[in-house]
């Protein structure tokens, strides 16, 4: 797969940039951070109006009918500036679970508003007790005349304290897994919001016999599921990259700048020496994320390839960031000064999903199904 980029991909790509580097530099990102919603419904609507919102939809379905590259163009933006609008949880991930499941008639009703910002979703998955791979299903789908009604928990709902509709998973009475969509401001549904320790936002939602409705056809689900939380994988390693790769910029310009014993800091080999490290790191990690967007892009073991991107950007991510807290010292991890944000949120990203050790199980339990190489 040919990663030049288009000259449509990088005007994409600037535009974003743009947008983003005039509306969050460190202090303004502080303050919208720490607003009651977390983010900017202006940028937003910026957003919508260029297309990203509708990127991964196709024009059927209101969308732009892009590629998994230009979501990874645009994640890693987001990561670069540390934007806080929930483009992977209120569009990417539950859009990409409508897109998979829902009848034509429901995407219709659904996608256009999210593609155009007047709709927030958000994805109801995960459950107490429970960690990816093996994310157990409790909550139930009972039916209820035309419609059903959910009872259950999900602990953990990213952005599901600004959602408007939610995107939620449940168990039909024959065990399989079944999509509903769910009001989220209907009778029987409770919202717990809570802050995580990156800035970001989420809730935890209860379902009291709550009305749902049905998303496609009644059948099992799962592996609509399983495939849009792959791409979710990759839109998070893209993310990353972006996040390291402006760490890396502020710490090679800290040591160009900060002065010890009457020189720069970049005249001490040994810290040129870790900062080349943490490039190597880096780079080590961007051919990963490439190579799972390649697999998206080419629907060629997807699920295996976004393992092993996780692994390998995690553990660049781990590196570049202790090495970016550790070279800055005692500011790397003030409030006010944006490395430690940037760490948070590459530790953040590490347990989403999955974390090294879940990743790293994945690909051992399939050790068994490669040929043995001879020489």
């Amino acid at each position: 797969m040919d990663f030049e980029l288009t000259d449509e991909q990088v005007m994409l790509r600037d535009t974003v940039r743009d947008l983003l580097a005039r509306t969050y530099d460190p202090e303004t990102r502080l303050k919208v951070v720490d607003t009651e919603l977390g983010w900017s419904r202006e940028v937003w609507s910026q957003l919508a109006e260029l297309g990203v919102l509708g990127l991964a939809f196709s024009e059927s379905d209101g969308g732009v009918g892009a590629g998994p590259v230009e979501t990874m163009v645009v994640m890693e933006e987001i990561g670069a500036r540390l934007a806080p609008e929930p483009l992977l949880d209120a569009v990417l991930l539950p859009g990409g679970v409508v897109a998979a499941v829902a009848t034509a008639e429901q995407r219709q009703r659904i996608l256009p508003e999210v593609v155009a910002g007047s709709l927030l979703l958000a994805f109801a998955h995960e459950e107490a007790g429970s960690r990816w791979p093996d994310l157990a299903i409790s909550t139930t789908a009972t039916a209820d005349g035309d419609g059903y009604r959910l009872t259950g928990v999900k602990s953990r709902v990213p952005h599901g304290d600004c959602a408007g509709e939610l995107i939620v998973t449940a168990r039909a009475d024959d065990g399989t897994t079944r999509v509903f969509a769910v009001a989220a401001d209907a009778d029987g549904v409770t919202r717990t919001p809570y802050r995580t320790f990156d800035g970001r936002r989420g809730a935890q939602v209860e379902f009291a016999s709550a009305p749902a409705e049905l998303l496609g056809a009644d059948a099992d689900a799962a592996a609509a599921v399983a495939s849009a939380l792959d791409a979710a994988q990759a839109s998070l390693c893209a993310e990353s990259i972006g996040a390291m790769t402006e760490t890396l910029r502020l710490t090679t310009e800290y040591l160009k700048t900060r002065k010890q014993f009457g020189v720069t800091l970049s005249k001490f080999q040994t810290l040129t020496q870790r900062a080349a490290d943490m490039y190597v790191s880096l780079e080590l990690a961007r051919s990963m994320s490439y190579y799972a967007t390649a697999a998206l892009a080419e629907v060629t073991e997807v699920a295996t390839a976004v393992s092993r991107a996780r692994l390998q950007v995690g553990g660049g991510a781990r590196h570049v960031g202790q090495e970016a807290v550790q070279m800055h010292g005692g500011i790397g991890i003030t409030t006010e000064y944006p490395v430690g944000h940037y760490v948070a949120r590459l530790t953040a990203i590490d347990q989403t999903l999955g974390g090294r050790r879940e990743h790293l199980g994945v690909l051992s339990s399939r050790v068994g199904e490669y040929g043995l190489a001879e020489l």
